[in-house]
């Protein structure tokens, strides 16, 4: 029987590194919000997700105004984020039942291709308990700690999101309490032990964080036009 698909879209930081006011998840790209176009790719992918938006308390009515503005209507349940991003993936699991699957995802990723959402969550329903897509590391590595070797690339990969779990997993693996270590949601369930299987990810699945960033996203879209 297949398991209930659930997104979270973690969105609660406040972008200081994009400059400006206003959140980076809330800026245009190519005329509509960077965050409507992440979801709009799950939503494509997954019709019927059950989608769950982690934001700043503070910018709840900011979003609820920008999806009335573009025609966003997706149905969505709105979470507040917490400190860090643990706290705030940790709030949104509350929303979350078990038995099903769960996939957690940067807001800031908006140029992911329905093709891999579609292709993570069928070998999800497969029996996968917890899956990421990784990318290989093409930059020679340095270690910056002199009595340390450099890494071997050959065995280091790039993780992205979406990181997709079983429910009953990842919510029994955001029980432990935060350590700095946690630095995606990945760590966090290896630490508790839950096996975790890699999927080939995409090149353009970049997360904006800056100005740069979101000028290459422009271009990218330009192009695909």
């Amino acid at each position: 029987m297949s398991r209930i698909i659930y997104g979270i879209f973690v969105a609660g930081g406040s972008g200081t590194r994009m400059g400006g006011d206003l959140p980076k998840q809330f800026l245009l790209l190519d005329n509509r919000p960077i965050l409507q176009r992440t979801i709009e790719q799950f939503v494509e992918a997954v019709p019927g997700m059950k989608v769950i938006t982690v934001l700043p308390r503070t910018h709840f009515q900011t979003w609820k105004d920008l999806c009335a503005a573009y025609s966003f209507n997706c149905p969505q349940t709105l979470v507040a984020g917490g400190l860090t991003r643990f706290h705030s993936v940790q709030n949104a699991l509350r929303k979350v039942p078990d038995g099903a699957i769960v996939s957690i995802h940067d807001g800031v990723r908006p140029l992911i291709s329905a093709e891999l959402v579609r292709r993570m969550t069928e070998r999800m329903q497969e029996g996968c308990r917890a899956l990421l897509p990784v990318r290989p590391v093409v930059d020679t590595l340095r270690s910056t700690d002199p009595d340390l070797p450099d890494p071997d690339r050959s065995k280091v990969v790039a993780v992205q999101t979406p990181q997709m779990f079983r429910s009953e997993d990842i919510k029994a693996a955001y029980t432990q309490a935060y350590e700095l270590s946690f630095t995606d949601d990945a760590s966090v369930a290896a630490r508790y032990g839950i096996p975790l299987t890699f999927e080939e990810g995409e090149r353009l699945n970049f997360k904006i964080t800056t100005p740069e960033d979101l000028a290459l996203a422009e271009a990218i879209l330009t192009q695909r036009k």
